[in-house]
């Protein structure tokens, strides 16, 4: 059975809007899935976290984090202080998320030689570089 074909509990997994693929693409977007890893440390500010991520640019973490905030995967903590104070943390379910892409991620690292090799033998039998 294919994953177009799947049916999990009432959504069809392949559906395009099917709710379970977008959050799916949420948690496994490019900026989603650095963010879910760095909030499994602890809560950041958000310029911390923009440092600690690297290139994102203000807009694409602001809006991840909006994304994510709504599919209840992170917790924003605004403190009513001036200047203003606002932290991100990770929701229960966010924490369950995060570790499961932090998995992924560590396979992928994992098994980085092995991909590579692949990519050199897929190269050569195409004739390219």
């Amino acid at each position: 059975m294919t994953v177009s074909s799947e049916v999990t509990g009432k959504y069809t997994v392949g559906a395009v809007m099917c709710p379970y693929r977008l959050v799916l693409e949420h948690v496994t977007s490019r900026w989603g899935v650095l963010v879910l890893i760095e909030l499994l440390d602890r809560p950041y500010r958000f310029s911390e976290l923009r440092r600690a991520i690297g290139t994102v640019s203000e807009k694409m973490l602001t809006q991840t984090l909006q994304t994510l905030e709504r599919d209840g995967l992170v917790h924003r903590d605004a403190k009513p202080v001036i200047p203003p104070r606002v932290d991100y943390s990770l929701t229960d379910l966010g924490r369950e998320a995060a570790e499961q892409v932090r998995a992924l991620a560590l396979w992928t690292e994992a098994r980085m030689g092995e991909v590579e090799k692949a990519r050199e033998v897929y190269d050569a039998a195409k004739g390219r570089g």
